[in-house]
């Protein structure tokens, strides 16, 4: 189903931003690939700059973890699929995007690669993830993989995954930015 602009209306977008401090530039382009595809943007926890696209949303109370943006994103969409993302796939495709979105429904579709699931690029079903997730982050078992695996999953992955992500680099985390006293020193050490 199709909505504004030819954006995707029965699945909203969500940016897990967290402590994103460090990876803006990153979060803000998801947040714009986001919302070139999808009608409904969230972005959840976190500060971006005011110019990133998306309805912000608090992250809900609990200990700080994927599954406290899971649930705020669940929580706040109001569509009955949400994709989550999260900021640290700076190479995420709207190919991958699509192809997750267009997949039969369960309550979680997600790209495995290289025999790994990634939970933080999935697409859930809000009324069937949410009252587990929400009953997890209250009892502490804040493990996402966990939580998927008591889910109905279907996986994108093999031959499906590699004709939307050819390159196999659409799901690479991107680098820890490095301490700003050690990047400091090295360009001392050069100069």
């Amino acid at each position: 189903m199709t909505g504004r602009e030819g954006r995707i209306a029965n699945v909203a977008g969500a940016l897990l931003v967290g402590g994103v401090s460090a990876r803006v530039a990153s979060a803000t382009r998801a947040a714009h690939l986001l919302d070139s595809l999808f009608e409904e943007v969230l972005l959840v926890g976190g500060e971006l700059p005011a110019d990133a696209p998306g309805r912000r949303v608090p992250d809900p109370d609990g200990s700080r973890c994927a599954l406290r943006g899971l649930v705020g994103a669940l929580d706040a969409a109001r569509a009955e699929r949400v994709l989550v993302i999260a900021t640290d796939l700076p190479r995420l495709t709207a190919e991958l995007l699509l192809a997750l979105a267009a997949w039969p429904e369960a309550a979680v579709v997600a790209p495995r690669a290289a025999g790994r699931l990634e939970p933080l690029c999935a697409i859930y079903a809000r009324d069937a993830v949410l009252p587990r997730a929400r009953e997890r982050l209250a009892s502490g078992r804040l493990a996402l993989h966990d939580l998927v695996g008591e889910l109905d999953l279907f996986a994108l992955d093999g031959d499906d995954l590699r004709a939307v992500d050819p390159e196999g680099t659409a799901l690479a985390r991107a680098a820890a930015p490095e301490e700003p006293s050690r990047l400091e020193a090295k360009l001392r050490r050069k100069g």
